[in-house]
């Protein structure tokens, strides 16, 4: 066989693996894993934005006299627990890690919002700028926490349907494209209520 007839031959076969793994979903496998590692670096880096405001918030209700320390105690506890937590790539892809994540990072989130509805009975943080303008941060960065989530729910949900359907199935098992772990609905329930940094004093029993 001549050579060009040799190069014609690789470049038809070449062509041939290239329409198959398209028509078969790869591309769309690199697209959809991509968004998915890009979904979960933001949901860390908001959770990360959390975690650096928590200290600047403790130090300033620290100041207050009489404060109750056992709320305190559990934000710090929260996020020391939180923190512990070995964040790797693999983590996203380890149903029991992620798991494990979630409810370290649900427990911030409720043990912040039993401190901030504390707050609202002592005068001199209310009036305090500092300690106000810690909230806004913390209510904007809960919201953030949210959407960032809830995109990588979808992305996630996609690259799963993706993975199971047929024929992109066939492709996730020759290539090892496994079904991600994602945010489960009892976490996201918890997460929803605790975000809610409530500016209004709760109403008297």
């Amino acid at each position: 066989m001549s050579s060009i007839l040799k190069r014609g031959a690789l470049a038809a076969t070449v062509l041939t693996a290239t329409l198959t793994l398209s028509g078969c979903g790869y591309n769309q496998f690199q697209t959809l894993d991509e968004q998915v590692n890009a979904g979960w670096a933001e949901v860390l880096n908001q959770y990360q934005r959390r975690s650096d405001l928590i200290p600047n918030i403790v130090s300033t209700v620290k100041g207050e006299a009489n404060f109750e320390q056992e709320t305190l105690t559990k934000v710090i506890e929260a996020r020391a627990k939180a923190t512990s937590i070995q964040v790797t790539p693999e983590l996203a892809n380890d149903p029991e890690a992620m798991k494990k994540f979630q409810a370290a990072q649900g427990e911030v989130s409720s043990t912040l919002s039993r401190l901030m509805m504390v707050t609202e009975n002592y005068p001199n943080l209310k009036a305090n700028q500092g300690f106000q303008d810690l909230r806004v941060q913390l209510e904007g960065t809960e919201n953030r926490i949210t959407v960032a989530r809830n995109r990588y729910i979808k992305t996630v949900t996609e690259y799963n349907v993706h993975t199971r359907q047929f024929p992109t199935n066939l492709t996730a098992m020759i290539f090892g494209y496994k079904v991600k772990p994602n945010f489960t609905v009892e976490n996201e329930a918890a997460i929803k209520v605790a975000p809610t940094v409530s500016f209004d004093k709760p109403a008297s029993k």
